[in-house]
């Protein structure tokens, strides 16, 4: 079959032979970016609260973050690798790192658009620096804080396709399989899963940050 008479059902039928192998791409690709922006999000938040209340400590941190977040992956991966070895732990890493930054600054962000008034009625009604942490100035920066968490997984569902040059799983697998026999079927077959994957990440987490919103202008906050 020659590249340029490939078509959609040529695709397809690819694909339909070989869902078995591509689910299993999938749900390592899926298992990493979970992984590694979980470990970020449970990470990232409460920097991000430290940063909000302190502003030395923000600049440091962020400043940091913004660095391991314009490293080109690539480069980041391979370093790791020197140090932790090939294999998907290497890949989860690098995933935390770049994913530190959308998460801490839109956290300290979210905390820092907290309206003061909502802060002191707490402090009114006798609440602990800890009850406003948790039920005020989190509930008040879930939106930001989704963002962050949204912007984390796009960029990690794109990285993580790269996995198989140091030695990862994932759709990457097939993509770099396709590119080396030469074979487009095989590059679709990955790329489109992927691509795929992005975009309902994309479109789930900014319905989640919008009802978010909402929900804090409909209860006046």
């Amino acid at each position: 079959m020659e590249d340029n008479h490939l078509t959609i059902v040529d695709l397809l039928d690819y694909m339909g032979r070989n869902i078995g192998l591509l689910w299993e791409y999938l749900l390592q690709h899926i298992s990493m970016v979970l992984t590694g922006v979980g470990l970020a999000f449970v990470v990232g938040v409460p920097l991000g609260v430290l940063c909000a209340r302190n502003e030395i400590l923000a600049r440091i941190v962020l400043t940091i973050t913004k660095v391991l977040q314009v490293l080109p992956s690539l480069a980041m991966l391979v370093l790791l690798m020197l140090w932790l070895g090939l294999g998907s732990d290497t890949v989860i890493v690098g995933l935390f790192l770049y994913s530190l930054n959308p998460i801490v600054r839109n956290t300290y962000v979210g905390m820092k658009q907290v309206n003061p008034s909502y802060v002191e009625a707490g402090q009114g009604v006798g609440m602990s620096a800890l009850q406003i942490l948790l039920k005020v100035r989190l509930p008040l920066s879930l939106a930001y804080i989704m963002s962050g968490l949204r912007i984390a997984a796009v960029i990690a569902i794109g990285v993580v396709t790269i996995a198989p040059l140091i030695g990862g799983e994932g759709l990457g697998r097939e993509i770099y399989a396709g590119l080396n026999g030469q074979n487009p079927l095989r590059i679709f077959a990955g790329a489109i899963p992927a691509a795929l994957l992005a975009i309902v990440a994309d479109i789930i987490l900014g319905i989640l940050q919008r009802k978010l919103r909402l929900e804090n202008r409909l209860s006046g906050k």
